[in-house]
């Protein structure tokens, strides 16, 4: 008995690495350069079909300018660029779950909607985050920098 309780643990853990891709997907690229050139056209894709991703962009833009001015420090900088890396990749994942479960259900089905909501509130929770991070991060410098403290 635990014999077969620990081949099930055993085959639970490493089940999924037994898995061959090949053998499920009709497209799996091989060469690392077509790989990078299906990550940009991925990223190209939301930023052409998807409203949130060009704001997000502006943003983004908008954060590393303010930063330059206040003359952060490399730490600083470290964390608003993973802040800033998280939401992107929330929005990203967002839209893959989105075009997946549209794939997956033609209709209007409720356990498809959950889906999409909780992958938004992903972002949602990810957005909430780094606004509070950057007032953290550029509060300070600001209030120094115009004189305020």
């Amino acid at each position: 008995m635990a014999e077969d309780k620990r081949k099930k643990v055993i085959d639970a853990l490493t089940g999924t690495a037994r898995i061959n891709p090949d053998e499920y997907s009709p497209i799996t690229s091989t060469n690392r350069l077509n790989s990078l050139s299906y990550a940009l056209a991925g990223w190209l894709y939301m930023l052409v079909r998807q409203k949130n991703t060009r704001i997000q962009a502006v943003a983004s833009i908008a954060v590393f300018i303010f930063a330059l001015w206040l003359g952060l420090d490399p730490i600083s900088w470290a964390v608003l660029i993973l802040t800033i890396t998280i939401v992107w990749m929330a929005e990203f994942l967002n839209a893959a779950v989105e075009a997946a479960i549209n794939l997956a259900s033609a209709d209007l089905h409720p356990m498809a909607k959950v889906g999409k909501d909780v992958a938004s509130a992903a972002v949602l929770l990810g957005a909430v985050a780094s606004i509070l991070i950057g007032l953290l991060i550029l509060g300070p410098p600001l209030i120094e920098k115009l004189g305020w403290g």
